[in-house]
């Protein structure tokens, strides 16, 4: 198939290289973010698609919005017979959805209805979700409502962050995608229709979502730490000092705070983790970023900083 791709983080770059490895398929043209300043350099940087792209010899292209007729000039005259969008980041106007002669298909990080929108995996892990997996469905002008093409599912184990689930999806995305496109072809498809009661909404992750706030339940606090790691990690506040946290596990899970464990107070500091009580339950640090650090266990943060985290001292909120 003559295929345009569009597509920008290291997710959609491994379902790129599996339909380049595909000798059936044709990648014609790569449509990704605009390069983006990164780092403390603030150089310019290409997205893992483009490099993927550049490495194969292929056309890329970058523009600021797909909803111009330059565009929809370019891919009319390309004809292309599908469109495959993985995490690209912009929406693909009505105008370009009915180019391709298979239309577009959209591989999406979340088994549809539930989770449609810009953060699915995040949001299972926070819900506490069991399970999670692929969709791969046909798009329309809505968001995430077109029929579902295909679904893998994938376990959430209770240590699973955001990263560790994403590389489970990453397994199952790129080989469904191939199954999906050889259906394709073949008019062997039946799609399904999303349930529209079944339908919940992952909205793109805040700034203010990932300060701690200890008055919350330790279990509500796990999740959101699992969930928010890597791209968004949880911080907190103490003695003017902004601590990441990317690792923490709740304890106590029925034990309410009280007139002498408030939420926030470091209960204990030790090789076991740094243990913090919380409005119902009591969270454990085990994993933690002091500020111009790297990323350590407690338990190497505590050889060098055991004074700071003192017993009794309470987090800001």
């Amino acid at each position: 198939m003559k295929i345009i791709f569009a597509g920008t983080p290291p997710f959609a770059a491994a379902h790129l290289k599996t339909l380049l490895e595909n000798f059936h398929h044709e990648v014609v043209c790569i449509y990704t973010q605009p390069d983006r300043p990164s780092g403390r350099g603030r150089k310019e940087l290409s997205s893992p698609v483009k490099s993927v792209a550049l490495k194969n010899n292929l056309a890329v292209r970058q523009p600021n919005s797909l909803n111009n007729s330059t565009e929809i000039n370019f891919l009319k005259e390309l004809a292309p017979e599908i469109l495959i969008v993985v995490a690209y980041g912009q929406i693909i106007p009505k105008a370009i959805l009915d180019i391709p002669r298979f239309g577009c298909i959209n591989v999406h990080t979340s088994i549809l209805p539930r989770w449609r929108g810009a953060a699915p995996i995040q949001r299972a892990i926070e819900a506490g979700d069991k399970k999670s997996g692929i969709s791969i469905m046909q798009m329309d002008a809505g968001l995430d409502t077109g029929p579902i093409l295909a679904t893998s599912e994938c376990d959430i184990d209770t240590n699973d962050s955001a990263g560790s689930l994403e590389l489970k999806m990453m397994s199952l995305g790129p080989p469904l995608l191939l199954k999906v496109l050889t259906k394709i072809k073949l008019n062997d498809l039946d799609p399904t229709r999303q349930n529209k009661f079944e339908v919940s909404y992952a909205h793109k992750i805040k700034k203010n979502e990932c300060q701690i706030n200890w008055f919350d339940s330790a279990m509500t606090l796990e999740r959101r730490i699992r969930a928010f790691n890597p791209t968004s990690v949880m911080f907190s506040n103490f003695k003017n000092t902004r601590l990441k946290v990317w690792v923490a596990k709740a304890i106590d899970l029925m034990e309410y705070s009280s007139e002498t464990a408030k939420p926030g107070e470091i209960l204990s500091a030790n090789n076991e983790g740094l243990l913090v009580q919380c409005n119902i339950g009591k969270l454990l640090i085990t994993n933690l970023q002091m500020p111009g650090k790297t990323k350590m266990s407690f338990k190497e943060i505590l050889k060098s900083r055991k004074s700071f985290f003192t017993v009794g001292c309470v987090f800001e909120n």
